[in-house]
């Protein structure tokens, strides 16, 4: 998440999933149809996984991944391999800010009306100072486990599936508003939803979902009344990360976050648990935003909110 001024926000524990359903049964198959199919349970540890491959890209390259650093090249190079193996069609697009080159990764699911497209996306860059691996590796993790789940339960949606990845959202989300530039009004309007995914698996977290559109809100909303989960409005991000450049053009947003730079309320630490008086991230932008810096119970819960919108905003 790109800088801005501190705060508040909160936490979790405890690890749910929504089972795969169709009518009555699991499976892991193509589904009969779009509507025989509810949203996955967002493996958690294949979520790690990935994180895992961030650090040690992070690790190798300088201890970070930012932009214009091999870092973040290695990043996107790592996630692209995934995508193309799953069947995905994959897009590198090139910009340049700050006298270095950027690249975004746009993922396409082949199907779907093409003229409704459900989004979801995270930043991919972390900023110079460590690996970034809540900021935002946990996003950009998650976004790429549910894609690749896509492909794992062979989904076919009604609409068509769209993920993304940004480079320089840490120089002021420079890709994403780069791709909303480059789209044409007729392109713009075919995105019937953006969902943005920027630190969700904060260690003191809180769970905030943002409120920039009722019908994306109120989706998030129903997975966390189901798994008994209170959640807040979002507004320490409000501007602040990739969503912001598709409400400015007026295509509907949404999103979660775990809290950043902002201090834990006492109400917050009774109704989430964690500590109160700290920030729910105190390695925000900071070389101790490491794989240790992750709460896996905030991560498992967001993953599988993420899954839940996809393929019910899709479906």
């Amino acid at each position: 998440m790109k800088l801005s001024i501190p705060g508040r926000a909160g936490t979790a524990a405890m690890v749910t999933a929504v089972t795969l359903l169709t009518t009555g049964a699991i499976t892991g198959a193509a589904p009969a149809s779009p509507l025989a199919v509810a949203a996955p349970d967002l493996l958690v540890a294949n979520v790690k996984a990935h994180l895992a491959q961030l650090q040690a890209i992070a690790t190798a390259n300088g201890g970070n991944r930012a932009h214009g650093r091999t870092g973040y090249k290695a990043s996107l190079d790592y996630a692209k391999a995934k995508l193309d193996a799953a069947g995905f069609t994959t897009t590198v697009q090139q910009f340049t800010s700050g006298g270095r080159t950027g690249y975004n990764l746009i993922a396409d699911w082949p199907g779907g009306d093409t003229n409704q497209v459900v989004m979801a996306g995270s930043h991919l860059d972390s900023v110079t100072a460590g690996a970034g691996i809540n900021d935002n590796g946990s996003g950009s993790a998650a976004v790429l486990e549910a894609a690749l789940t896509v492909s794992r339960t062979q989904y076919q949606p009604t609409k068509h599936l769209r993920f993304a990845w940004w480079g320089a959202e840490e120089l002021g989300m420079v890709g994403s508003r780069y791709y909303v530039n480059s789209l044409t009004t007729a392109n713009r309007a075919k995105i019937s939803g953006y969902l943005n995914f920027d630190m969700i698996g904060s260690p003191n977290p809180g769970y905030f979902v943002y409120d920039d559109d009722p019908t994306i809100e109120k989706t998030f909303q129903n997975y966390f009344t189901g798994i008994g989960i209170a959640t807040e409005i979002e507004t320490e991000g409000d501007g602040r990360s990739d969503h912001a450049p598709f409400k400015n053009a007026g295509i509907p947003v949404g999103g979660l976050f775990s809290g950043a730079d902002y201090i834990k309320t006492a109400a917050q630490a009774a109704k989430w648990g964690g500590t109160s008086g700290r920030a729910f991230d105190a390695c925000y932008h900071s070389s101790c935003d490491t794989t240790s810096n992750i709460n896996d119970t905030a991560l498992d819960r967001n993953g599988d909110a993420l899954a839940y919108a996809v393929w019910e905003l899709s479906s």
